[in-house]
């Protein structure tokens, strides 16, 4: 128990010389840095036979590689890039760049969920929307005159496809979000080319 303690206490004190706050704040590079505290930390908690020292040596390694790295992120942009990766745009002027381009690998639903948490009712609302590093989104409106037909996102109506049009209405793009009217028919996204449609809505966000 006292060994657990002790070990404890040394990954919390690490952490909070990191000077991050949580777990959302953290980079891909942090997280690498706490699964090493971890791996450190556990065999000494769990066995009498291995020894404090050499896991304090580790912690001190660690800590100072941490150190060093994010001095040299500080002097340079692009190896801060390297190190921590870069934010992406996952909407722009009201329309996932997530459905059209291949190196985002956010999962929609993941962002659906985040955006409700907003009160986002539909993509029209939302003017650019970027995942940062630290796995925060940052979100940024349309004014309410400028709002735009859009994807809903609320799950009984984003569920509501239609991949045949029946009636004339503006419709959105299941997979990229782009709105617009058509016709009784048959129809391809002309943006991203899916044929999966939704009725667009384009309600004033509610704060």
């Amino acid at each position: 128990m006292v060994r657990t303690l002790i070990m404890f206490s040394l990954v919390l004190l690490i952490l909070r010389l990191s000077g991050k706050k949580g777990v959302r704040q953290l980079s891909l590079f942090e997280v690498a840095i706490i699964i090493a505290l971890g791996s450190a930390a556990g065999d000494p908690m769990f066995s009498k036979e291995t020894p404090i020292l050499p896991s304090v040596i580790v912690f001190t390694s660690i800590i100072a590689l941490y150190r060093a790295i994010t001095y040299f992120a500080m002097k340079s942009e692009r190896f801060e890039n390297i190190i921590e990766g870069e934010p992406i745009y996952v909407i722009e002027d009201g329309e996932f760049v997530l459905g059209i381009r291949k190196d985002h690998t956010f999962a929609k639903d993941e962002f659906f969920s985040e955006m409700r948490q907003e009160s986002i009712e539909h993509v029209g609302q939302v003017k650019t929307a970027i995942l940062e590093t630290t796995g925060n989104i940052s979100f940024y409106y349309y004014e309410d005159q400028d709002v735009r037909y859009g994807l809903p996102i609320l799950p009984k109506s984003y569920n509501d496809k239609h991949f045949k049009i029946d009636t004339s209405n503006i419709y959105a793009c299941g997979y990229c979000g782009h709105a617009e009217k058509l016709e009784p028919g048959d129809h391809d996204c002309s943006r991203c080319g899916k044929k999966e449609w939704v009725i667009a809505i384009n309600s004033l966000r509610i704060t």
